[in-house]
């Protein structure tokens, strides 16, 4: 059924009740729609990057709308420029599990919403021509935090304490990255005596009360 010129006209002068009210529907709101739009003519603005509407009403009037492209790789579940930054700087200093790990800690996910592991940051690296961890690489001889304990006889929250207390050097390239350590610095003198004070004061005996209130002392 074609709509008259009145009932249109009647329609446009209270649209934009019925259309925001409470109980107008999606349904009814589709039939407005069909009755007041003859058709919509899609374009491409190349240059401004845009999509042109044109609408054409019935009665003969016409109305643009424009609306931006997104960008190429950009989407609704795109992955934030932040991770490609930080990965970015991993990359070929850190193991793709090492960088998952970093990613995660930071509360940084993928487009679409998973966690970072070894398989994605090797496909992001990919996609990025980015290089992956060489241990042979001049310059990547660089000691982990576990590696460090390890080759200190020791723990991790021991090495820990010492990055903090600036006794041993240590490098991160961002926040909850891997430590990275050199092995000279592991081997210095200042950081083996520093280690064998802490493990010293660990063992050290603590007083306890034995069964007739007095202390007496056992090796931890």
């Amino acid at each position: 059924m074609r709509a008259t010129p009145e009932a249109l006209l009647a329609l446009a002068e209270d649209l934009p009740g019925v259309w925001n009210a409470p109980q107008t529907d999606m349904r009814l709101k589709q039939r407005i729609a069909r009755i007041l739009i003859q058709e919509i003519v899609a374009d491409l603005d190349e240059k401004a990057n845009e999509i042109v509407l044109i609408i054409h009403w019935h009665g003969g009037r016409h109305s643009e709308l424009r609306v931006a492209r997104n960008k190429t790789g950009h989407h609704g579940k795109s992955t934030k420029i932040e991770v490609f930054d930080l990965v970015r700087q991993l990359a070929g200093q850190c193991r793709d599990e090492q960088i998952a790990v970093t990613l995660n800690r930071l509360g940084l996910r993928t487009g679409a919403g998973n966690s970072w592991d070894k398989a994605r940051i090797r496909d992001l690296r990919s996609k990025l021509h980015l290089p992956a961890f060489d241990p042979a690489k001049p310059g990547s001889a660089m000691l982990s935090l576990e590696q460090a304990a390890t080759q200190l006889g020791t723990s991790c929250t021991t090495v820990r304490r010492l990055i903090q207390a600036k006794i041993l050097p240590a490098s991160q390239v961002v926040s909850y990255a891997p430590w990275q350590i050199s092995e000279e610095a592991v081997k210095s003198q200042s950081v083996i005596d520093a280690v064998k004070k802490i493990q010293a004061r660990s063992n050290a005996p603590r007083p306890r009360e034995s069964d007739d209130n007095q202390l007496v002392f056992s090796m931890s």
